[in-house]
């Protein structure tokens, strides 16, 4: 039997709604095909990809699962097969016109049109602007923005036969805000780049009936930052934020459903924080120095 990643015991200390059980599925994006990027699983719990397509499935849609690891793809495929949802695998490479244009034409050929596009695949490298190497900066953009358009350049005219669509794009607290706690200034500007992407295509492609919308992720806890944090760090978090709960990539997947589904028929344009209310804040560098004074 397959464990289920969103009760896994990574997530065991976070606290999972039972909205999100496996039971208390809703039907509102049938009929919809949709296509998410980094779709794979990891063995130690949910990343925001295979999370969105696992709650798509759930709800209804057929879901292209395009990732450049074909075993993590094939993961999140298992976990919807075995639920009674619809999906399909694409390996390759979301910088690469050619696996892209394959990644649209497999939703069409297999499921019969497209209507849901999510531009979720990320990288980091570390440094600011005066350590980072001109490859790393190169990479992450080609990865975190230019993997947005040439996803969206084959997207939105399957989209468009198919009667319109939404598209959207997962950037990211960072690219909203300057921060030094972790110099990431490369993967911070590519995620600013992708709520000025976001936009443009909005007022371009509104026409066309399709909707883009952008999702800004706070400081969730998934398995790609969970090697480099540490509790005392997860703890501090979770003060920076309103609500002082840690999110998760189940968080995110409830919002991409929503932005995806015909209920947000009226939202385009729009940069929604996932974030427990962080952008609401002070930067998390003065909870830091706060709690550093009031230590002494």
């Amino acid at each position: 039997m397959l464990r289920l990643r969103y009760d896994s015991a990574f997530y065991s200390d976070v606290g999972i709604p039972t909205r999100w059980r496996k039971e208390q599925r809703v039907n509102s994006l049938e009929g919809k095909v949709a296509i998410v990027t980094g779709a794979g699983s990891v063995d130690s719990g949910s990343g925001t990809g295979d999370a969105m397509s696992i709650l798509f499935a759930r709800q209804g849609a057929d879901v292209v699962l395009f990732d450049i690891d074909a075993e993590r793809a094939n993961r999140t495929l298992d976990t919807i097969n075995a639920e009674g949802g619809n999906a399909a695998v694409v390996v390759g490479d979301v910088s690469v016109a050619e696996d892209c244009e394959k990644a649209a034409n497999t939703a069409v050929e297999q499921f019969g049109g497209l209507h849901v596009l999510v531009n979720n695949v990320a990288i980091l490298k570390p440094g600011n602007v005066v350590e980072v190497t001109e490859e790393d900066w190169d990479k992450v953009f080609a990865v975190n923005v230019k993997s947005m358009m040439l996803m969206s350049k084959y997207s939105i005219p399957e989209m468009i036969r198919s009667g319109g669509g939404s598209i959207i794009n997962i950037s990211s607290n960072e690219g909203q805000r300057g921060q030094d706690w972790l110099p990431f200034v490369a993967y911070s500007t590519s995620k600013g780049a992708a709520v000025t992407l976001t936009k443009s295509m909005a007022v371009q492609h509104g026409k066309d009936n399709i909707r883009v919308n952008c999702i800004a992720p706070g400081m969730i806890f998934t398995p790609l930052i969970a090697p480099h944090i540490s509790q005392e760090t997860r703890d501090l978090r979770r003060m920076g934020a309103p609500l002082n709960q840690e999110g998760t990539a189940w968080d995110v997947a409830s919002a991409a459903a929503f932005l995806a589904s015909d209920d947000s028929r009226w939202i385009t344009g729009a940069t929604l924080p996932v974030d427990g209310g962080l952008l609401a804040t002070q930067s998390l560098s003065l909870v830091e120095r706060f709690r550093g004074s009031s230590d002494e």
